[in-house]
């Protein structure tokens, strides 16, 4: 089945080049010049397998676009900007963005992005996962703490599941970032850190369980 995206960018030179990879590596683009057009091509074709947002565009911003992509679906979501602060990056991951990326950028660095996003939202064959308050539905996507729903983006229930599968063993940030970006993920350690102090503030008092291994990375500690 061919996957859809939709790709909103108010740069022209950026949305056609972006556009022309992701055309040539087989997935059919539906491309928007602003916030505006974006939220409406979404509420006309609900089956997108994945979305790629600009930040910085005009009517309304890529922030707010994913926060309304995200209070209707659970596509996954791909965040392109100029701004590369922790900051920001907290912002896009607040919003219900699954991936953040920096401009300049590698098209090529972009489309292996998509594919491995595409990849880790699209396996389903995992699991459910029981441990005290905490419940995790692997095949609906859910989890509950203390039975009320966390709402997490698919990338922090990937990084979710699997510390709870390792619970009690340290996992260095190279592993988490080989396993839940997979292997060939263009990225360093700060990802992972700023996965994770998201993930702490949507678990409520198990957000304390996630321990900080120094120099090393985090472990679910149970």
């Amino acid at each position: 089945m061919e996957s859809k995206i939709l790709l909103a960018e108010d740069e022209d030179n950026i949305r056609n080049l972006i556009a022309s990879y992701l055309v040539n590596e087989g997935f059919r683009v539906i491309v928007a010049a602003n916030g505006e057009e974006a939220i409406s091509k979404f509420d006309s074709n609900y089956d997108f397998s994945l979305v790629i947002l600009d930040v910085m565009m005009p009517k309304i911003d890529g922030y707010e676009v994913c926060k309304y992509i995200r209070k209707n679906s659970e596509v996954p979501i791909l965040m392109l900007t100029a701004r590369d602060t922790e900051a920001d990056e907290i912002t896009g991951f607040n919003s219900g963005a699954d991936e953040y990326i920096a401009k300049p950028f590698s098209p090529r660095i972009l489309v292996t992005r998509v594919k491995n996003l595409l990849k880790r939202t699209s396996m389903n064959s995992m699991q459910d996962i029981e441990l005290d308050g905490i419940s995790i539905k692997y095949r609906e996507r859910l989890v509950l703490i203390d039975g009320e729903k966390a709402i997490l983006t698919p990338k922090e229930f990937d990084l979710f599941y699997y510390l709870l599968q390792n619970k009690n063993i340290v996992l260095t940030r190279g592993q988490i970032l080989s396993t839940v970006w997979d292997w060939d993920y263009f990225g360093d350690d700060r990802t992972v850190d700023t996965h994770i102090k998201c993930l702490r503030s949507k678990i409520g008092n198990y957000g304390k369980n996630i321990v900080t291994i120094r120099k090393v990375g985090y472990k679910f500690e149970y």
